[in-house]
């Protein structure tokens, strides 16, 4: 199931990876299956009008809950952080979480929330990207603090 997936079936709450190209990915997360079709919660642009991104940014995005399939054939279970971010519970946190942001207008900003971020929001309360981290690594390492310490 997926492309590298280490857990042989999925499990509501787990974050997925659909790799795009080399450096980046798209983000969700696992929601469960209704009337035997899995969905996944993501944060997408809304609309095929908005999908320009003005400097890394889209005003009319939203979360989107779709068909996994739609998503991609190729995925890989991602709860890397689950050692340094206890899970939070799914039924208690998350669902409840998902269904009240799905289809309200947030703004996807490529560097400070994108759909990895929203992804780990979701499972561990914390907001994350590591695919960010290593861009900012390889390119511009001198960049690095400053935009942890959020002072830029």
């Amino acid at each position: 199931m997926g492309l590298g997936n280490s857990h042989p079936e999925l499990f509501p709450g787990d974050i997925l990876e659909f790799p795009r190209n080399k450096y980046f990915s798209h983000y969700g997360v696992y929601y469960g299956e209704r009337d035997g079709v899995a969905y996944v919660a993501h944060l997408t642009i809304r609309d095929s009008s908005s999908q320009f991104l003005i400097f890394g940014r889209a005003l009319n995005s939203s979360v989107r809950l779709d068909p996994l399939h739609i998503m991609g054939k190729r995925f890989k279970v991602c709860n890397g952080l689950d050692n340094k971010h206890p899970p939070r519970d799914f039924y208690n946190q998350i669902k409840p979480e998902i269904d009240e942001a799905v289809g309200k207008s947030v703004t996807f900003d490529v560097l400070f929330h994108n759909s990895e971020h929203q992804a780990t929001l979701f499972r561990y309360g914390v907001k994350r990207s590591e695919q960010i981290e290593k861009v900012y690594a390889r390119i511009v390492p001198t960049w690095r603090q400053p935009f942890e310490n959020k002072t830029l």
